[in-house]
């Protein structure tokens, strides 16, 4: 049976951690980062930037405050900078987040920033990818419409832009909360 919108549930803990985000000047260097620091073990997360800061397509990236030192660390190693790194102290600073669901009925939609994929709830079989404004969404909704989630390629193995990169992103949510 599949089990359709799991809520990520925060503990006490979690919850009272202070937060930092990383803004970075291109989208590219926002999914190295990404790829450097979770592989090294850093549990962070990709999300839309607070308005005050936000310039355009851009991503930010969230990380437990107290870790900051050691996560400019890693990224220095690799010959990363973020422009800075912003304390998330104020509501109005907080990040976006990324994903919203959408049920109908008989389909489940996933947006992650600005590309959405749709599914058949029953069979996972995905049935449209929309959105965003990059060339190589038409090829992405080529590859992957008329195939189910088990069977699809990664967005992010075909595609090299911010429009695929969100398309991963709203991928394995919907792993997540189909597969589970």
């Amino acid at each position: 049976m599949l089990h359709f919108f799991r809520k990520n549930k925060k503990t006490k803990q979690q919850a009272s951690v202070d937060r930092g985000i990383m803004v970075f000047e291109h989208t590219s260097e926002v999914i190295q980062a990404e790829t450097i620091l979770k592989k090294s073990g850093w549990v962070i997360r990709v999300m839309g930037p607070p308005p005050e800061i936000q310039t355009g397509c851009d991503l930010v990236i969230e990380f437990p405050l107290i870790e900051e030192l050691n996560l400019l660390r890693t990224l220095q190693q690799a010959k990363i900078s973020p422009m800075t790194v912003v304390p998330v102290t104020a509501p109005l600073l907080k990040p976006v987040d990324l994903f919203h669901m959408k049920d109908f009925g008989e389909y489940l939609m996933i947006r992650a920033a600005n590309m959405k994929i749709t599914i058949v709830k029953e069979s996972l079989k995905i049935v449209n990818i929309s959105g965003g404004g990059c060339p190589d969404v038409p090829f992405l909704a080529q590859q992957l419409v008329g195939k189910t989630l088990q069977d699809a390629p990664h967005p992010r193995e075909l595609g090299h832009t911010l429009c695929g990169y969100a398309l991963e992103l709203a991928y394995q949510e919907l792993l997540k909360q189909c597969l589970q």
